[in-house]
């Protein structure tokens, strides 16, 4: 065979392997660990994620990871839309949903990354620390608008806004039941905080992973600002009841009242930089990334350590 000819076969050669390494196409740019992709992350989540989208891009410098914060069914509409390849929520998609993608001929992946949890914050003056879920619900939906301890006082409830997860969790939570006129929605989960840091009668309704990194400096800036609520799912709470606050353990083995999931649902259909981004998340290195923000990760045991009063012999 003559030099050229030898030549031009292995450059056929190199193009059909190259082509064989993306069956769908040439024109993608982007790889699980470079290039850009979009993605739409429930608003619920915006401290956690500039943290592990800060790393992943830090240790891939050819990935952008393009993060939009928005509310929970904003964020789905920009998947539904192929504004964003991926979305993280904590729910999983509807039946509706699916077809929609199904339809399409898309079948999304859904990989659960985190247990996380509702927490209730009230302002630091308020003595009401301590609620069962039954009064929870009573107060959600009107049918108790007053504070245990100072009847006289009218509870305002602020939620993050009327599109997001919070709200539509604790709407399930009451079986859809409309929420009473006490109740009304701001714009995002830091202005719950401050909204209720400077209101004496709210209590304020937010994601735990905005109070639970003890080395975010805002996170803790937070948590000086407002109390966190501790609640049981005891119907008649007395003296002995225990009360739990949205710690890590607490949410890890279910003992507080309103845990729920964590999920990404990448729509990509190949291994482009969402489903890389994912891999990462759903990783070593991003499950540690839960787990130190206060979060149960999925793929990680969380450590309980049980301390007791009982003297040394």
């Amino acid at each position: 065979m003559q030099p050229l000819k030898i030549i031009l076969f292995f450059i056929s050669l190199l193009t059909f392997v190259s082509c064989n390494n993306n069956p769908v196409g040439a024109d993608y740019t982007d790889t699980p660990t470079s290039g850009k992709v979009n993605i739409s992350v429930d608003e619920s989540y915006a401290l956690l994620f500039d943290t592990q989208i800060y790393t992943f891009e830090s240790l891939y410098p050819n990935a952008k990871v393009n993060a939009k914060f928005k509310p929970e069914q904003q964020a789905i509409n920009d998947l539904l839309k192929d504004s964003s390849k991926v979305a993280v929520l904590n729910r999983e998609l509807t039946k509706k949903e699916l077809a929609t993608f199904k339809a399409a001929n898309i079948y999304p992946v859904t990989t659960k990354i985190a247990e996380d949890a509702v927490a209730f914050v009230v302002n630091n003056n308020n003595l009401d620390t301590a609620l069962s879920l039954k009064q929870i619900k009573e107060f959600l939906t009107g049918k108790d608008t007053t504070w245990p301890q100072n009847k006289s006082q009218r509870i305002n409830i602020v939620f993050d806004n009327p599109n997001s997860a919070n709200y539509r969790y604790l709407k399930e939570l009451v079986n859809n039941i409309q929420f009473g006129n006490n109740t009304f929605a701001v714009k995002s989960n830091p202005e719950v905080i401050n909204y209720v840091s400077s209101h004496e009668n709210s209590l304020g309704v937010i994601s735990v992973n905005w109070i639970s990194d003890r080395d975010d400096t805002l996170s803790q800036a937070f948590l000086k600002k407002v109390k966190v609520v501790g609640l049981t799912n005891e119907e008649f709470p007395n003296e002995l009841t225990k009360f739990r606050k949205p710690h890590q353990a607490y949410i890890a083995n279910k003992l507080y009242p309103l845990c729920r999931s964590v999920y990404m649902i990448n729509r990509q259909t190949r291994a482009g930089l969402g489903t890389g981004f994912v891999s990462f998340v759903a990783g070593e290195k991003g499950q540690r990334m839960m787990k130190l923000a206060g979060l149960v990760p999925a793929t990680m045991q969380v450590r309980l350590i049980q301390i007791t009063n009982k003297p040394l012999n």
